[in-house]
């Protein structure tokens, strides 16, 4: 390409390549297949500058969404994941975490022993002690 027409893609935004200590434009492999694609678009499809801008701000629009994507399928699939469980309220009225299909397990049940004595009450309804 001219190095004429290099600036002018450089001025209007379609590649922005890096710049050597001598303000020389230094372009990388990426900046190299976007200069293709501008010179594709502008000679096979006639399209014009500012429509190239646009095309190419789309995809990476595009590119950027598919990466949104993939980051919310990954959340999703992590809830998902913690969703497989499911919080019922235990024997003593706290709150357990168990697994979908499975009672919350039961707490030790005490073998102690109790003894019960009724307080005996005299005529007066009151207690004799």
């Amino acid at each position: 390409m001219h190095p004429q027409t290099l600036r002018q893609y450089d001025r209007l935004g379609l590649v922005s390549p890096s710049r050597a200590r001598g303000r020389g434009r230094r372009y990388s492999v990426r900046d190299i297949a976007q200069l293709r694609e501008v010179q594709r678009l502008s000679q096979e499809d006639g399209v014009n500058l500012a429509g190239i801008k646009r095309i190419l701000e789309l995809e990476n629009q595009v590119t950027a969404m598919g990466r949104r994507i993939e980051a919310l399928e990954a959340e999703i699939d992590l809830v998902r994941q913690q969703a497989r469980r499911i919080f019922a309220a235990g024997m003593a009225g706290d709150i357990v975490a168990t697994p979908v299909g499975k009672r919350p397990p039961s707490p030790q049940r005490s073998t102690a022993l109790v003894v019960w004595r009724p307080e005996r009450t005299g005529r007066t309804g009151r207690s004799a002690r």
